[in-house]
């Protein structure tokens, strides 16, 4: 069996964000502790460099035209993924998670979402392809997930009531402690699950719900399955570093979900108007830059008075 330029892209794309997953996990953090802002701030600067280099090598190999549709999908992506944020912050405040086990659990996690992104991705493209009219699906679900953005009042979390975590507690009892970090304890002949597991499923089961909305998202953009999922894989890897990085300054962007509101219901049009009228990438690429900056220096410029009720969206 002969393989293909595009099968060693893949091959050589997963071959390397493993072997980086692989580095952070056994020789950066090999032992758990507590991200601190600084090592986050540098982790943070690292992945998007990384990004932004992949992306000047997607310039250089494949044409402009890529290049700016990997750049759309990398920015629509980690816009989109600030939301997941607010839940890791609820999800580890609910489970009280010690702040030593957080990292690893974003590290599965995340390591969990890359998979399911896969799947979802090569799923949708293959669809798209041949039921053109789902494109106008997608649309129109990513215009109700922004009104409903747009509407929430607050961030709810209800663990108990997750369909995946239920099913778990039924087949396997779960510990009260968090074992030094352990998913699974052997007692007595038994097997237990541990808090660390359960926080892990919750993680895993938001995330899909938060791929429903951005991957049609960045399948407007482009169909190039190695695109869409390469900037999925970079806005996602560096998603931990970012938690840590905002974690403490969160709530002062209690503006930003009406820019991520906006950005579906403009790409949620997009998709909508497809046939019709077809915007370059760079102009989508501007937009959502510029819904970006205005939700954040709104969110700066009207701060939350102090004392004031939970701002929407957190």
């Amino acid at each position: 069996m002969t393989l293909s330029p595009t099968d060693w892209q893949w091959i050589g794309f997963n071959a390397f964000i493993l072997a980086m997953l692989a580095l952070d996990l056994l020789v950066f953090h090999r032992r758990p502790h507590e991200v601190r802002f600084q090592e986050a701030i540098g982790w943070s600067v690292f992945w998007i460099g990384l990004a932004l280099v992949f992306n000047a090598g997607v310039f250089v190999l494949q044409g402009r035209q890529a290049g700016l549709e990997f750049l759309t999908g990398y920015l629509i992506e980690k816009s989109l993924s600030v939301d997941n944020l607010f839940v890791f912050l609820l999800v580890f405040s609910y489970f009280r998670v010690p702040a030593r086990h957080q990292h690893g659990l974003l590290f599965w996690g995340i390591l969990g979402a890359l998979v399911f992104r896969l799947v979802f991705i090569l799923a949708g493209v293959a669809l798209l392809e041949r039921f053109h009219w789902l494109m106008y699906v997608f649309g129109a679900v990513l215009i109700a997930s922004g009104i409903k953005l747009w509407r929430e009042k607050e961030k709810k979390l209800e663990p108990e009531k997750n369909p995946v975590v239920r099913l778990v507690r039924r087949v396997l009892p779960v510990t009260g402690e968090f074992e030094d970090g352990k998913m699974f304890v052997r007692r007595a002949g038994r097997w237990f699950a541990t808090p660390l597991f359960v926080v892990l499923l919750v993680i895993e089961s938001t995330d899909i719900l938060f791929a429903l909305d951005s991957i049609p998202a960045v399948l407007a953009i482009t169909r190039d399955p190695f695109i869409v999922y390469s900037s999925n894989a970079f806005a996602i890897l560096g998603l931990r570093a970012l938690y840590f990085a905002l974690a403490g300054v969160m709530k002062m962007f209690h503006h930003l979900h009406y820019g991520l509101s906006a950005i579906l219901v403009f790409i949620g049009a997009k998709m909508l108007a497809i046939d019709v009228v077809k915007l370059p990438v760079a102009l989508s690429l501007g937009v959502v830059a510029a819904i970006l900056a205005v939700s954040v220096w709104a969110s700066l410029r009207w701060p939350k008075r102090a004392g004031a009720g939970e701002a929407p969206g957190h």
